[in-house]
């Protein structure tokens, strides 16, 4: 990890641990025991660690060609953020497979997906493909940070505030993987097919692994009514509503940038709530 002294002021690292916040985790941790959201949730966790690594190691081999100082320091930051997300998400992940999920075969599978892919020796590939897929958590984070009922969807208030944390870096970083790439001379036809492919990976991959998960799940085996009902409830979540699938297929028009949408606010807002006026971690939010 980089020295803090040498990050962005934008792009801040925070050394935190959840390790304490998520040992009474319950199986259905969503709000209400929601079976399915649960799932889903895990299904996400298990794919950070491994799929930050990526996003790391594909923006620090375009580093040594960045040469805007600015942008370099929030390079570092970058790299700061996405590594304790990694280790903070490897913590609830540990959390999740003792409570029965596949959360080791679905970071098995990220790690084998990506290393695969980078037998593609092309930098400016694997930043079109790490920025696609940070306008991905960019706009859940902001749905997260934004919506009341979103952050409710999240039931523990230790899985919660992991999330709500990590979500406020992912706003604080969503353009750096995207610059870098411009540096590299990275093309508008690059960077919106590696889109595409994102959009049809992520719902392919996130909906298999979540039905798999679900299916190793006894629970849902005796209460196939709650899945049900569940999966109808999923249909209406703030993170599937129409505003959400919108913004995240702006990334496809020509021209686009993620700070196209100003969350200089909501980051501004959420960094005093969770880390008051000192920068040090507050107690858990009721919501």
């Amino acid at each position: 990890m980089v020295s803090l002294e040498t990050q962005s002021a934008a792009v801040p690292t925070r050394p935190v641990e959840f390790d304490s916040w998520l040992s009474d985790l319950p199986k259905h941790f969503a709000a209400g025991g929601d079976i399915v959201m649960s799932h889903v949730l895990a299904v996400l966790s298990s794919v950070f660690p491994d799929g930050e690594d990526y996003f790391v190691r594909s923006v620090e081999a375009g580093r040594p060609q960045v040469t805007d100082p600015q942008l370099r320091a929030d390079v570092d930051g970058f790299v700061g953020q996405e590594s304790m997300h990694g280790r903070e998400h490897r913590v609830l992940n540990e959390r999740l497979a003792e409570l029965g999920y596949p959360t080791n075969a679905i970071g098995a599978y990220v790690r084998w997906l990506f290393r695969t892919r980078e037998r593609i020796k092309n930098k400016r590939l694997h930043l079109a493909f790490t920025a696609a897929l940070e306008h991905y958590t960019a706009t859940l984070a902001e749905t997260l940070l934004n919506d009341p009922d979103a952050r409710g969807e999240i039931g523990h208030p230790g899985a919660r505030y992991l999330l709500m944390w990590h979500a406020l870096e992912e706003a604080e970083h969503k353009a750096v993987a995207f610059d870098v790439y411009r540096a590299l001379g990275g093309t508008e036809r690059m960077r919106i097919a590696a889109m595409w492919v994102t959009h049809v990976l992520f719902v392919l991959e996130t909906g298999l692994w979540s039905a798999i998960s679900l299916a190793m799940d006894p629970a849902a085996w005796r209460h196939p009514l709650r899945v049900a009902r569940s999966v109808w409830r999923l249909r209406r979540s703030p993170f599937t509503r129409p505003a959400a699938i919108r913004q995240l297929f702006q990334y496809n028009r020509r021209g686009f940038h993620p700070n196209d949408r100003d969350t200089t606010e909501l980051i501004t807002e959420w960094r005093a709530k969770l880390f008051g006026s000192d920068g040090e971690l507050t107690e858990l939010l009721a919501s």
